[in-house]
């Protein structure tokens, strides 16, 4: 089942709320993705100034740093979660320092897509996941994209391949793997 305060754009199960309201209903395995607005380095610059022309909607200065460290917080929240196998994925920015160090970096070249986008997984009870499909023709998409409205939504979806490898890699009785 998937979770998200937004709505689904894929069929199935899908909870549009709080992760927190379902996270003790027994499952034996979570994969989050938790927004990575204010966990990203790109703007870490903004933590101790503020723009000449600020956008609207964009924290800056004490509400930014409020707001990272609640999003650690959150990260820490859900590792902490009484799920046995927990696999937390966010791209490389602060919470290798302001939380810990992932246990592996993923590309998407390494599960079938061309792109390169070096994605931490911080990991409870599973094993590190191990490349699916190794591919040629690496590409900087991802951060080459140009600003539109949903950038943001774009720049952190899910590569197939990579939901692919995790749901054949730890779809099944793992614990024997990591025992």
């Amino acid at each position: 089942m998937s979770c998200d305060l937004l709505p689904t754009d894929v069929p199935g199960p899908h909870y549009q709320g709080d992760v927190f309201d379902i996270i003790d209903d027994g499952w034996d395995l979570m994969v989050a993705h938790p927004p990575c607005t204010h966990l990203s380095s790109s703007g870490v610059r903004w933590l101790h100034e503020t723009p000449k022309n600020p956008k609207p909607g964009v924290l800056y200065g004490e509400a930014r740093q409020r707001a990272q460290t609640e999003a650690v917080e959150f990260v820490a929240n859900l590792m902490d979660a009484h799920v046995p196998r927990i696999a937390v994925e966010n791209p490389q920015g602060m919470l290798s320092s302001l939380y810990r160090k992932p246990d592996q970096y993923i590309h998407p070249w390494q599960h079938g897509h061309g792109e390169t986008k070096k994605t931490g997984l911080w990991l409870k009870g599973l094993p590190l996941l191990t490349p699916s499909d190794v591919v040629e023709g690496r590409e900087n998409r991802i951060w080459k994209m140009p600003p539109s409205d949903d950038r943001w939504k774009l720049r952190s979806e899910t590569y197939a391949g990579i939901a692919r490898a995790m749901a054949e890699q730890w779809g099944g009785d793992v614990r024997e793997a990591v025992a």
